[in-house]
């Protein structure tokens, strides 16, 4: 009687599985603010950094200039360079990106994981009001395969029963003798960022020199779908902890709205490297689902990047965040990081490659921790954190002032 009430539970199981991805994982909010928010703000700081340089270095030029006649003078500031104008702060007039991008997941996914992933589109357009103010709108996809879906075994609850009812393996095989998930999990997602941002560049006077620094008040807009939902979208059954769960069915799990006031700071500057941090406290616009509160959760950006030549660039950009979607009662403490290179094909176009990965420190195990039936024909998976580490290659257009490299 058991042996058969496992297996009718590990197959209704599959179906819900199937529709199965809850909680939020490291490529959350924080990589939306990473791509959008960063480059923007590095633009504009590398800019008006590269300005006051030439500045010093022109006045220099004039005080050896006048010092003695052999000394050949520089151009003056007002002269175009060579390769066109250069900002002075924040790119100018309109300015325009776009990218496609393919993704290719790695890690304990199972064999039916390991293909690439849909496609995604980034867009961006801005227009700056001068070389300190600016607004930007953009979207931002991004598309991962999270571990643990189709690999391991996991016990199963039936209502009723404090201890499991036995166990199901995840690839489809008898591991352990526990009973076989018989169809592959397609938990592919993408999630899709709308990012609307007032960019405004600040020169802090230190000692002789200036620092400029961006403040960058965010509005973002989260949405994703998933590639086992029945509707398209992300609306999976999932449940709650068990063995005293419930299972919920008509939660968006991967939706959310997130203001925020980020502040870039440059701490890196030479011919060929650059660095600056990002700190940007974020608040929910309003709380859903298992949400249990709404205090301002801190997102932390690294960005390093050298350019060996003016078409190449190598970056690293590690971050810690704090996600928060309608099925984590509490936010999720994200580490991720993102390792790529750039590569500048002519004035307007360009090549790059990301390898990103993180997840949750603070929700365990990864992927499906158990499975839960409320009756023999109603379950779903109890997911803990959710982890993905994809490659991701991007072709794009852009205006070359805001090329991000």
């Amino acid at each position: 009687m058991l042996k058969i009430l496992v297996r009718a539970t590990a197959l209704v199981s599959a179906v819900a599985l199937g529709c199965a991805s809850a909680p939020a994982l490291a490529d959350g909010t924080a990589s939306a603010m990473a791509a959008s928010v960063v480059p923007s703000a590095n633009t504009g700081i590398k800019n008006a950094m590269d300005a006051a340089a030439q500045k010093r270095e022109q006045a220099q030029q004039e005080r050896l200039s006048a010092q003695s006649t052999t000394v050949a003078q520089a151009p003056p500031v007002s002269q175009t360079p060579v390769g066109g104008r250069k900002d002075k702060g924040l790119p100018m007039g309109f300015t325009y990106q776009a990218d496609l991008s393919v993704a290719y997941p790695y890690g304990n996914i199972g064999t039916f994981g390991k293909q690439w992933l849909p496609g995604g589109t980034d867009l961006l357009a801005a227009w700056g009001f001068s070389p300190t103010t600016r607004v930007v709108a953009s979207m931002y996809q991004i598309q991962h395969y999270p571990v643990g879906f189709n690999s391991g075994t996991v016990p199963v609850y039936l209502n009723g029963y404090q201890n499991p009812v036995g166990c199901a393996d995840l690839s489809g095989g008898h591991a352990n003798g526990c009973s076989p998930i018989p169809s592959p999990i397609n938990v592919a997602t993408k999630d899709t960022f709308g990012v609307f941002m007032l960019e405004q560049l600040i020169p802090i006077k230190i000692g002789s020199r200036v620092l400029p620094i961006a403040v960058t008040p965010t509005y973002v807009v989260r949405n994703s779908i998933i590639g086992a939902s029945q509707n398209g979208d992300d609306v999976i059954p999932f449940a709650t902890r068990p063995p005293d769960a419930t299972i919920e069915s008509n939660i968006k799990t991967r939706s959310a709205e997130i203001k925020s006031i980020a502040v870039t700071v440059p701490f890196l500057k030479t011919n060929r490297m650059f660095g600056t941090f990002t700190l940007a406290p974020s608040w929910l616009v309003q709380t859903n689902g298992l949400n249990q509160g709404n205090s301002a959760q801190l997102y932390q950006i690294l960005y390093l990047e050298y350019t060996p030549t003016h078409r190449t660039t190598f970056f690293f950009e590690p971050q810690s965040s704090r996600d928060y979607l309608p099925p984590d009662p509490y936010p999720q403490h994200l580490f991720a990081y993102f390792l790529g290179a750039s590569q500048r094909i002519t004035p307007i176009t360009f090549v790059q490659a990301t390898l990103n990965s993180g997840g949750p420190t603070n929700y365990s195990p990864y992927g499906v921790a158990a499975l839960y039936c409320a009756t023999i024909t109603r379950c779903a998976p109890y997911v803990g954190g959710l982890k993905a580490t994809q490659l991701q290659l991007s072709f794009g257009i852009g205006s070359p002032s805001v090329i991000p490299f």
